[in-house]
Parts: structure tokens; sequence; C-alpha cells
């Protein structure tokens, strides 16, 4: 599994993370059942504190493109459609930001509506 992390870049690193094990899933780089790093390992690895990394799983788990089994590991689950995995993630950003603006939810999806339409 290849992870960078851009320091540069607008995206939350803990996205950063999400949309690459996405695509990599998707691609197949990464086969049903491959088993991923432990979250302290990952962080470790991509120089983010472990809560960062803990998101990203809980992120990808949600989408259901990863699973963990306690001592068992997380691994590449079965099922998950990765393309709905990174529109998942990039909506939940997108409106962590929105709210963060102060904007009110029917803004919000008049601005997606709005990209969309484009």
């Amino acid at each position: 599994m290849r992870v960078h992390i851009n320091r540069a870049s607008p995206i939350a690193p803990y996205q950063q993370i999400c949309e690459q094990i996405a695509a990599q899933i998707q691609a197949g780089e990464l086969p049903v059942g491959t088993r991923l790093p432990t979250v302290r390992a990952l962080a470790a690895e991509v120089s983010v504190a472990p809560n960062t990394a803990a998101k990203a799983y809980s992120e990808l788990e949600q989408a259901g493109l990863i699973e963990t089994a306690g001592r068992a590991g997380t691994r590449v689950a079965a099922a998950g459609d990765a393309s709905r995995a990174l529109a998942a993630a990039a909506a939940a950003d997108f409106a962590d930001r929105v709210k963060r603006l102060g904007l009110p939810a029917d803004d919000l999806v008049a601005l997606v509506r709005a990209a969309l339409a484009d």
C-alpha cells in the first residue's frame, strides 16, 4: 500500500489517505482480503497523528471498503464501491467545510446542484 500526504494540499490528510486507499482498492492493487497496516503503523508511515489515520480507516469502513476485526486486523472488504466511497468522503469533507463557513444546508445542496450542472 502506498500513501503519500501532500502537506501543501487544501485536502485534509485523512481525506488524502481515504482517496489513495480507495483508488488502490478500485484499481485492484489492494485485492479483497489484503491486510492493511495498523492505525499506528499507518500514522507513522505517513507522518500523521494516529487519530488522523483512525479517521481515514473509519471513513473507509463506513463506505464498506475495509473491515476491522479487532485483533485480526483491518482488511480490504469483499463488498464496496470505491467510486461511491470516494464521493461520500468528498461530500463529507465538503459539508464540513461549508458548515464551518456558517452556510445553511439548503445552500450546500444548491452549490452541489450548480456544480453538477456545469
